[in-house]
């Protein structure tokens, strides 16, 4: 005779990490993409013009910073301590 406590046997899957942990993944993921929003744009649609906005400060120096920082958010969520 068999008892079929196979259900109850079973390890409760978990998830890696806990909830705050997704959302601050997920906020430093939303930061990287408005870092790299920041960059894109000041091309020129005429090759013989040179456009100086590809050189502005939201591009050299706002947008790779914002990257950084949400890499350092996304490393952050990745290390914090579940409670």
């Amino acid at each position: 005779m068999k008892n079929n406590n196979n259900a109850e046997q079973q390890p409760k899957q978990e998830f890696l990490f806990d909830s705050i942990n997704y959302k601050i993944l997920l906020i430093g993921i939303a930061v990287i993409a408005l870092g790299f929003i920041l960059m894109s744009g000041g091309g020129s649609t005429d090759p013989n013009v040179f456009n100086e906005d590809i050189f502005s400060f939201r591009r050299i120096r706002l947008a790779p910073t914002t990257v950084l920082i949400g890499f350092g958010i996304t490393i952050y969520s990745i290390f914090k301590k579940s409670k």
